[in-house]
């Protein structure tokens, strides 16, 4: 197996500036990560913009995006062991048994164990990316574009049937994601489309503009909303070592979680919360024995802390290699690649090797960079909880505001961004997800024009897009994933009828 490109990376990444980029992403993104809901795709769309005017290279970017994304699910345990809130939707699972053991007294070493796990879970996770990247970039070398629109295709249907509780909300969600995406110029024929004779939208609506209006600014509105939510916050940590016999218990469970973690970041559409999910509820059938798991067991705790980190890092691989995120955030950092007109696919390992390479091997000094923060410095992340609204929301909204402004200097765009922020708060209070309008979004224009391409090569015959073996084989994949769910969900309702 050919591994130049990440030897390669690491001279990127062991460089003073990509360190010191490195070092303040993971830092900001343990901060982000520690905030109640806020998570790490608010942090990556607040300082993208940022990242994007100082005119640091496209690499550079990557790196602090990617130290934000995993300092963020790093962080999103404090919260969780400490107010029994989830710093974002991967980190739900953590609280089952984080919270329990802070309220035995035991919060220091619940958050020591977490970290740790985290720890392994990410650096296996990178491993793999590392291992697997290379593989998948070379089997899609051979996509045409029939092959692309029908992976587009199967990364629609395993989002709809994977993400949320809510999948008609989903698809809805990535139907308005696509229609955004027709706005501006027509790819293919040149034409101006849903412009509304604004000059402003002639090149589409910007991508900064969408993420930051969809997630910070509704977030600032949902934190204002509940503003008169009272939350008790845990002060008194204890030790904050873990023993060595926790541990050796969590060892198994660690293993296993990142195994996980890893396979369901690689699938797309997927995401934190159905690996942790997935890791909590294999690790109780499998260990709890006693009926311990949800009073403070560390298996409990340990398990999905593993399995957010590795499917922080599996989510890379389709995004790099093929194009398609694994997850909301990789959405976010996809779009950040086409800022820089790169187009993410099997040949940006071979044309842009110090971007592929030198994000891995960030990914491996991150993770020891983060475990050093996090486990001697968690007291002074703890304090971030006591942070009060009237000053979170003012400097969400000065930060988004600054950074829509600064990357083109328009006052059209903060209102755009404004009024994204309000539709994107009243979708919110109906149920839906922002990650799916993101997805549809940044999908969108690869979709149709893959398609359109596919039809100008066969002259109109849709034929071909099922004429090659890796089509049909994404087909199949495509209605699996879509009917299956369904059937499986109907299947055990009618057990459960019969059973009463």
């Amino acid at each position: 197996m050919n591994l130049d490109y990440l030897w390669h990376g690491f001279a990127v990444a062991l460089t003073t500036q990509n360190l010191i980029i490195g070092f303040i992403g993971c830092f900001v993104g343990t901060l982000v990560g520690a905030l109640p809901a806020i998570g790490p795709i608010n942090g990556i769309a607040l300082l993208l913009p940022i990242a994007y005017t100082m005119g640091l290279p496209a690499e550079s970017t990557m790196i602090l995006l990617a130290a934000i994304y995993c300092g963020a699910e790093y962080g999103g345990r404090i919260s969780s062991i400490l107010l029994n809130v989830p710093g974002d939707a991967g980190a739900v699972m953590t609280a089952m048994d984080g919270y329990p053991m802070a309220k035995q007294g035991r919060a220091g070493e619940a958050l020591a164990i977490s970290g740790i796990s985290s720890f392994f879970g990410g650096i296996f996770g990178t491993i793999g990316l590392a291992l697997f990247a290379p593989i998948l970039s070379g089997l899609a070398i051979g996509f045409g574009p029939a092959e692309y629109f029908v992976l587009m295709v199967f990364a629609f249907a395993t989002l709809g049937s994977m993400v949320g509780s809510q999948p008609a909300k989903t698809l809805i969600g990535c139907a308005i994601g696509l229609v955004l995406a027709t706005v501006g110029l027509d790819p293919t024929s040149g034409a101006y489309r849903f412009t509304f004779d604004q000059p402003e939208l002639s090149e589409g609506i910007e991508f900064v503009v969408l993420v930051i209006g969809l997630f910070s600014i509704s977030e600032a509105l949902i934190i204002l909303e509940n503003e008169g939510r009272g939350i008790t916050v845990i002060r008194e940590l204890g030790r904050m070592t873990a023993r060595m016999s926790d541990l050796v218990k969590c060892t198994g469970a660690t293993m296993r979680a990142s195994v996980i973690g890893f396979i369901v970041g690689v699938l797309p559409g997927t995401g934190a919360s159905v690996s942790s999910a997935i890791s909590y509820t294999t690790e109780k059938r499998l260990s709890d024995t006693e009926g311990t798991f949800g009073k403070g067991d560390v298996r409990g705790l340990a398990a999905p802390e593993a399995a957010n980190n590795a499917t922080a890092c599996g989510a890379f691989v389709p995004m790099l290699t093929l194009g398609v995120p694994g997850s909301g955030t990789t959405a976010v950092m996809l779009g950040a690649l086409m800022l820089y007109n790169i187009q993410p696919g099997p040949m940006l390992l071979t044309e842009r090797p110090e971007i592929v390479g030198g994000l891995v091997a960030s990914m491996f000094v991150g993770n020891f960079i983060l475990l050093a923060l996090n486990l001697p410095l968690v007291q002074i992340f703890a304090r971030v909880l006591t942070v009060p609204n009237w000053l979170l929301v003012p400097g969400i909204l000065v930060l988004s505001v600054v950074g829509v402004y600064s990357t083109n200097s328009s006052i059209f765009s903060v209102f755009l961004m404004m009024g994204i922020g309000m539709v994107g708060w009243l979708l919110r209070k109906a149920g839906f997800d922002m990650a799916p309008i993101i997805l549809g979004f940044v999908l969108g224009q690869i979709t149709e024009v893959n398609l359109r391409n596919a039809l100008a090569i066969s002259g109109g015959d849709v034929s071909i897009l099922f004429s090659s073996t890796i089509c049909i084989v994404l087909w199949i994949l495509a209605a699996a994933v879509a009917i299956l769910p369904a059937y499986l969900a109907r299947r055990a309702r009618r057990r459960a009828l019969q059973a009463a």
